[in-house]
């Protein structure tokens, strides 16, 4: 990993990173799932737990697929992602936003920034304007139904990311598709759901800080 400030791109993940939303996003899954039993509810939040990063389309397809091992009925997947979307928007809205991410903006003001998640794109633009968040990310916020790789894919071959680049991210995903795109990698621990993380890292000599604060001073 170069220092910083030697990056010409900056890729954040959202939850877990910017914003302390992670439990958030666990809170909505589990109560969205509980309306077909406490024991789908609690399988399905360890699903989400040790896939984070990954969409919630892919998430609720695994609920009916693998869990409920049932199609959903008409109109069923809608109504799950739309309460889904409803409990994450109010939480979205009010959590904590990470400290030192403005002084990190002045001090890689060379850089363009960009948001790569797996939260919906829409929700997200939303959120981050209202929150006065947008103003960081010159490049642009990315999010689902496109998953990650996609978005990292296509923003290196259109030229908005440019290397050296870097992903910050707070889950295995995010290293794995960083490093599939060919990017350098950090890893944040503050706000991670990311069991094992500490031995993960490690054995890969995968840098890693408590948090964007950090980075800024």
């Amino acid at each position: 990993m170069k220092k910083i400030i030697e990056y010409k791109s900056i890729i954040f993940d959202c939850d877990g990173v910017i914003l302390d939303s992670n439990r958030i996003k666990t809170d909505a899954f589990y109560e969205t799932a509980l309306q077909y039993s406490e024991n789908v509810a609690d399988i399905f939040v360890a699903y989400h737990r040790q896939n984070g990063g990954i969409s919630r389309y892919r998430k609720f397809e695994f609920l009916f697929s693998e869990i409920l091992r049932r199609p959903p009925d008409a109109g069923e997947m809608d109504n799950l992602l739309a309460e889904y979307a409803r409990l994450v928007r109010e939480g979205l809205l009010s959590c904590p936003v990470t400290e030192g991410l403005a002084e990190l903006r002045t001090a890689t003001c060379d850089a363009r920034w960009l948001v790569v998640s797996g939260g919906d794109q829409a929700e997200l633009r939303r959120v981050f304007l209202e929150r006065n968040l947008r103003r960081f990310f010159d490049g642009g916020i990315y999010g689902a139904p496109d998953n990650k790789d996609e978005i990292l894919a296509r923003e290196v071959g259109n030229g908005n990311i440019q290397n050296p680049a870097i992903f910050v991210g707070d889950s295995r995903y995010d290293y794995e598709s960083s490093k599939r795109a060919g990017l350098d990698f950090l890893f944040i621990s503050q706000w991670t759901e990311f069991s094992g993380w500490q031995e993960f890292f490690g054995s890969n000599q995968i840098p890693s800080i408590d948090c964007i604060n950090q980075l800024a001073n």
